[in-house]
């Protein structure tokens, strides 16, 4: 046996080790990396309007109080509002609720013919097996559903902390950071977060963007359906499906469509045929020209990133991959070297030969050439004497 290979054997199971021993890190910390990340993402948010306090002469850490402190305002003032709303309107059709049993029930006899009973079917859905199935399953689901809300409150309360220690402590961050790099990597690294900082403020700027135009649009449709607390509703609609991904599209248009339902049942219909419209021209048109226009990058680049974002990280990936990608976009592009393109019909889409018919080219790359008495075709002989009649 070499002399070196007992020693190999021992490093390379040393580094095996250590791999394993560094995924099983990562697997138990992914969710407090996830957490920074989003509050980092958060910081560079409200880093404008902080910077701006603080110039005026306000700590910095009040001001970013302030700042989270008009945020939390205003999230539980309209949750107060909506809360109140949807508990009115609930018990509104918990009382019409009957009505509406007895018309459908009403229109499926006259329709197929049947002798069907309100009191029938109520005896028949709670002495069901599914039923008493459904509710052994919630009551033991309850502990399940308290430890959710409690670790989303939990996570919530880590993300805001986080965030109010990178926003506070921005400079002093920055600072740390620049600390243990060369001056040329120095500059590179404040560009970089200054960058971060102008493409996170444009893409918030989007979002609020198309939340006006969705809560707009969804308040018109409110306002002819003749729908209650269609202005708190728009606004619910706009904030919800733009601020919450991948489930917020669902979670927005459910509401709108309960309060419809207790005006008319057709009315909900309406609601969820709009919503579905709208959202395919919200993807495939609005989004990616707006994104397009305040975060600067292409249309097709900007629908790839939140694919691929939601594919990484679900949700999370989904919020911050339009940023990401613009600044890394913005970054990077300090450092390709671009050169001037050549003047050529080609790049602008065209052909070389604009002036030649498409049909006469056509004839001329498929024309069979004519042989001359020396086995040369008629054009080989013109090539070779210009000259000659």
């Amino acid at each position: 046996m070499p002399s070196w290979l007992p020693r190999a054997m021992v490093l390379a199971l040393a580094l095996y080790a250590c791999f394993r021993l560094g995924s099983w890190a990562f697997d138990q910390l992914i969710g407090l990396l996830i957490n920074v990340l989003i509050a980092f993402f958060l910081a560079l948010a409200i880093e404008p309007a902080v910077s701006r306090m603080s110039a005026r002469g306000i700590r910095r850490g009040f001001a970013t109080f302030l700042v989270f402190l008009a945020v939390l305002i205003a999230g539980v003032g309209f949750v107060v509002l909506l809360g109140s709303m949807l508990a009115g309107q609930i018990a509104d059709m918990v009382e019409e609720f009957p009505k509406y049993l007895d018309s459908v029930i009403n229109w499926v006899n006259q329709t197929f013919r049947t002798d069907l009973s309100r009191v029938e079917i109520q005896d028949s859905v709670l002495h069901s097996d599914w039923l008493q199935k459904y509710v052994q399953n919630s009551a033991t689901g309850v502990l399940d559903i308290s430890t959710t809300v409690l670790g989303g409150l939990f996570r919530l309360l880590t993300i805001f902390l986080f965030s109010f220690y990178f926003a506070a402590d921005g400079p002093r961050l920055r600072r740390a950071l620049c600390s243990v790099l060369p001056p040329a990597r120095q500059a590179e690294v404040l560009r970089a977060w200054e960058i971060a900082v102008d493409k996170t403020g444009g893409y918030l700027y989007s979002r609020g963007l198309m939340a006006l135009i969705s809560g707009v649009a969804h308040y018109v449709l409110l306002v002819i359906l003749g729908v209650p607390y269609a202005p708190a509703l728009a606004v619910w609609v706009g904030l919800v499906s733009q601020f919450i991904p991948t489930i917020g599209t669902y979670l927005a248009g459910a509401l709108p469509m309960l309060i419809a339902f207790t005006v008319d049942p057709w009315y909900a219909v309406w609601v969820l045929g709009f919503v579905v419209i709208y959202q395919q021209f919200e993807n495939y048109a609005l989004q990616p020209k707006l994104t397009s226009k305040t975060v600067d990058i292409h249309p097709a680049v900007a629908f790839g990133s939140v694919i691929a974002g939601t594919a990484l990280m679900g949700a999370v990936g989904a919020l911050i991959a339009i940023p990401a990608v613009a600044t890394l976009q913005a970054f990077l592009g300090a450092y390709v070297k671009r050169y001037d393109v050549t003047d050529d019909p080609r790049v602008h889409g065209q052909s070389r030969r604009r002036g030649e018919p498409l049909l006469s080219r056509l004839r001329r790359a498929w024309r069979v050439p004519e042989e001359d008495g020396n086995g040369r075709s008629a054009d080989a002989g013109d090539r070779e004497d210009p000259e000659r009649p």
